[in-house]
C-alpha cells in the first residue's frame, strides 16, 4: 500500500470490524486495551474507532502526550529562565500555551520575554550562532522520537564550537511508564497498542519485558484507521489464544531493533535518569539527562534560577486522565472553564492531549 486512501478502504475496514466483533464474542469477557501514543489517541477519536467496537472492548488513553506528562515544575523553571535578560528561550510551539503554576510561556512572551518558536533544535542552534552574547536555551521536551535530533544538534554544536547553546531536558522514556501502568492495581490493562513513532526508534524489542514479566499482549500499530483496527484485531487474537507476544502491525516502518543509528546517537549524548511525570511522580530510569561529556550544554549548569512554588489548578484531573483512569468528562472543569481557548491543564492544550481530542471529536 502506497497511498493514504488504501489505509482508509471502507470495505477492508468493515471486514476488520466484523472480525473484531467475532473475536470479542469468542473471548466472552470485557477487554481493556491502552494506547500509549497521543497521535493514536487523536486518530482514534478523529476516525470514530470507539463507535464501531463492541461494547465489551474499552480503549484507554495513556500517557502518550509528552507535553501533558511534563510537570508544572519544569514549566515554572522555563518561565524563570525566560525572565533572565541574557536568555532566549526556544521551544516547539505546543509548549507555549501550556499553563504552569501561574503563567505560561506565551504570556511571558507577551510581557517581553524573548521566547521563540522553532521547528527543529537546529533552528535553535542557528539562533545561538546569530546571538553570541545571549544564552540560547532549547526546551527539550519529548519521548524517544525527538531525542535523536536533539542529540545530533548537541554534537553539531560541539563541532561548530557554539558555546552559548544549551538544553533543558524533560525527555521521557515510554517503556518504564508502561511498566508502572501494568503494575497499577487500579488499572486492568489486557493489552497495549504500542506507539508507532517511538517504536521506529527503540524497536519492537523494547516491549518484550511486558510479555516476559506480565504476559501482556503488545501490538505496534500505525496511525491510519485500518492500522488501528488491524492492531486491535491482532491483540484480541492474542488474548483469545492466550499467546501474549510483541507483534508489529506497523512493519512498513518499525524494525525489531529500531533505528540503530538514532539509538547510538542518544546513547552517546544522554544517559538514563529518574524523572518526574505529571500524574505519576518519579518514575525510575524513565528520563534522559546529558552525559558527562556533554554536561556543558545543560542549562542548569549555566543559569541558576528559582522558580515559583509549584501549584496545580484546583480541580484539574489531567494526572488521572493521563493514566487512563478517567475519561475527560469526569473532570468537572472539562467544557466548563477548561476549553481549547482557555486551557486549565496540558491535556487540553496539546494536539495529542486526550482532553483536546475528546473536546474536538466527542466520544466517537
Amino acid at each position: 500500500m502506497k497511498f493514504i486512501d488504501e489505509f482508509r478502504n471502507a470495505d477492508i475496514a468493515q471486514e476488520l470490524i466484523k472480525k473484531i466483533h467475532r473475536t470479542s464474542g469468542l473471548i466472552g469477557r470485557p477487554v481493556s486495551l491502552m494506547e500509549v501514543c497521543g497521535t493514536h489517541t487523536m486518530a482514534i477519536y478523529r476516525h470514530g474507532i470507539k463507535s464501531v467496537l463492541p461494547p465489551s472492548i474499552k480503549l484507554l488513553s495513556g500517557p502518550g502526550c509528552p507535553v501533558c506528562v511534563t510537570p508544572n515544575r519544569y514549566l515554572d523553571h522555563a518561565v524563570a529562565l525566560s525572565r533572565q535578560k541574557d536568555v532566549i528561550i526556544t521551544t516547539f510551539g505546543d509548549m507555549l500555551n501550556v499553563p504552569g503554576s501561574s503563567t505560561s510561556l506565551v504570556k511571558e512572551r507577551a510581557s517581553g520575554a524573548d521566547i521563540r518558536t522553532v521547528y527543529s533544535p537546529l533552528d535553535a542552534l542557528a539562533i545561538a550562532q546569530k546571538n553570541p552574547t545571549k544564552k540560547i536555551i532549547f526546551l527539550a521536551v519529548g519521548f524517544e522520537t525527538t531525542a535523536p535530533t536533539i542529540a545530533a544538534t548537541i554534537i553539531e554544536a560541539q563541532r561548530r564550537n557554539v558555546a552559548n547553546f544549551y538544553i533543558s531536558s524533560a525527555h521521557k522514556r515510554i517503556p518504564p511508564a508502561m511498566r508502572l501502568l501494568v503494575e497499577d492495581p487500579e488499572l486492568h490493562i489486557d493489552g497495549f497498542i504500542c506507539p508507532a513513532h517511538v517504536s521506529a526508534i527503540i524497536g519492537a524489542e523494547a516491549y518484550e519485558f511486558l510479555v516476559r514479566d506480565y504476559a501482556k499482549p503488545c501490538v505496534i500499530t500505525g496511525f491510519e484507521p485500518l492500522d488501528i483496527l488491524q492492531g486491535i484485531s491482532m491483540l484480541l487474537l492474542q488474548l483469545l489464544h492466550n499467546s501474549p507476544q510483541v507483534e508489529t502491525q506497523y512493519s512498513r516502518v518499525v524494525k525489531q531493533q529500531g533505528n540503530t543509528t538514532a539509538r547510538k546517537l542518544v546513547g552517546e549524548v544522554f544517559i538514563n535518569a529518574d524523572t518526574r511525570w505529571r500524574g505519576f511522580g518519579i518514575i525510575p530510569d524513565s528520563g534522559l539527562t546529558l552525559a558527562d561529556a556533554y554536561a556543558c550544554y545543560d542549562a542548569d549548569t549555566v543559569e541558576t534560577v528559582k522558580p515559583e512554588e509549584e501549584r496545580e489548578f484546583p480541580g484539574c484531573l489531567c494526572g488521572e486522565v493521563i493514566k487512563g483512569k478517567i475519561e475527560p468528562e469526569t473532570c468537572s472543569l472539562f467544557r466548563t472553564i477548561c476549553t481549547p481557548t482557555n486551557p486549565v491543564g496540558p491535556c487540553m492544550v496539546s494536539q495529542e492531549g486526550t482532553c483536546a481530542a475528546h473536546y474536538k471529536y466527542g466520544n466517537a
